[in-house]
């Protein structure tokens, strides 16, 4: 039995349930972050000192922090080959994409578009800011663009953790009022994500609570 820390609104917190859906892993999961406070406790800090979520303990295990280190130990766990493939050379393929999705995209997107969209009061905006923030993140999305085109899933024809890293952030990046380019093939990649129900249980979840 996993438990896990970390409000269902948190970007991180829905990559980490999302794989747990997938995966068909029982869980625990407590509502820790932003309204919820409880970062703060000597508890928590026991925890993850960097006081952030999401974290997790697998049953008497210590619990680990850091949402791509989650991820990989609950591929390398439970996952099946075609998610997290035991080959090396394969499993670098799945990993590098992940890795790229993480950095070039999750992290061009949720600070530095989403919560200048979402989470900063309107009269605050920073237009600009936001217009070149959207060109960094699509030149990445650009190149996720391409790849889609070729196969089905970021590292190819399989759904794999690459999917998860970078699929996580789409629902919001599709529903904010910002301008988008008319990625295709993105588009009807974010409706397959769309079809699995994992993606619609942990992903597609409202984040009116965090505009301010």
């Amino acid at each position: 039995m996993l438990t896990v820390w970390g409000r269902k609104t948190s970007s991180n917190v829905q990559a980490l349930m999302w794989c747990i859906g997938e995966l068909q892993l029982s869980y625990v999961r407590h509502d820790v972050g932003h309204k919820f406070k409880g970062t703060d406790t000597d508890f928590f800090y026991s925890l993850n000192p960097n006081r952030t979520v999401p974290v997790i303990k697998d049953g008497y295990a210590h619990p680990l922090w850091e949402t791509g280190a989650i991820l990989r130990y609950l591929a390398n766990s439970y996952a099946p080959e075609t998610f997290w493939p035991q080959d090396t050379q394969k499993k670098a393929n799945v990993d590098r994409w992940a890795e790229w999705a993480k950095i070039n995209v999750a992290m061009a997107f949720t600070a530095p578009v989403f919560w200048r969209v979402v989470r900063t009061p309107e009269r605050e905006r920073d237009e600009e800011a936001i217009k070149q923030a959207m060109v960094r993140l699509e030149n990445s999305l650009s190149i996720a663009e391409v790849q889609l085109g070729k196969h089905d899933f970021l590292a190819g024809e399989a759904f794999s953790l690459a999917d998860i890293q970078l699929g996580h952030i789409l629902y919001r990046y599709f529903d904010i009022d910002v301008i988008r380019q008319p990625f295709q093939n993105l588009r009807a990649y974010y409706e397959r994500l769309r079809s699995r129900p994992a993606f619609e249980e942990h992903v597609v979840i409202s984040y009116e609570e965090l505009r301010v």
